[in-house]
């Protein structure tokens, strides 16, 4: 299995990955890290999908997808920190001014899971970031100390993906998903 990494720019491939089965059903499309809380709140139905597809049209695209073959089957959300949620979290601390790019949510078609497509998603968005002149990327996964994570918590990664990528502990957040502390993971691109 060869998987490429490379800019979404397919809406229907990102829709494959985070969209609702129904187009109408208020669920993820990866936008609650990207956009405002309130407006996250705000978006219903279909007005996501159109959100999702507006930000196609800026530059940079919203994240990166993997291929397996013409098969859209991962998917990373990452950009610059600035136009995050992460600019403003509370929870999560800037550790400085730089202006780094944020990786929030890795996501694997099922069926594609336990592939090492986690790895190359990471790589290819700390790629990505590193195309676009970021003098460095940060993630914010979990630090599970090897205990499974829920599934439908898994896509903020975890302490030892981000680990095995190159990123090191820059500071501990007091933010807390699936019973485990987050961690910022920051690796250096200049």
């Amino acid at each position: 299995m060869a998987i490429e990494v490379r800019p979404a720019t397919v809406f229907e491939d990102v829709k494959a990955l985070v969209g609702p089965k129904r187009p109408d059903a208020t669920v993820c499309w990866c936008l609650s890290y990207r956009v405002p809380s309130k407006q996250n709140v705000e978006l219903r139905g279909t007005a996501r999908g159109e959100l999702v597809q507006e930000l196609f049209r800026q530059d940079p695209p919203p994240g990166v997808l993997a291929y397996d073959g013409g098969e859209a089957v991962g998917w990373a959300g990452v950009h610059p920190r600035a136009d995050t949620n992460f600019a403003r979290n509370r929870r999560i601390p800037r550790v400085d001014d730089l202006d780094v790019w944020s990786v929030w949510c890795i996501r694997v078609r099922p069926g594609y899971r336990g592939r090492g497509i986690s790895h190359r998603l990471l790589e290819g968005a700390v790629d990505f970031a590193r195309s676009y002149g970021a003098p460095a990327i940060e993630g914010y996964p979990v630090d599970n100390e090897g205990k499974r994570v829920d599934l439908t918590m898994a896509y903020v990664g975890t302490r030892k993906l981000f680990e095995e990528a190159g990123f090191t502990k820059a500071a501990d957040t007091d933010s807390v998903l699936n019973g485990f502390p987050r961690v910022l993971m920051r690796l250096g691109l200049g």
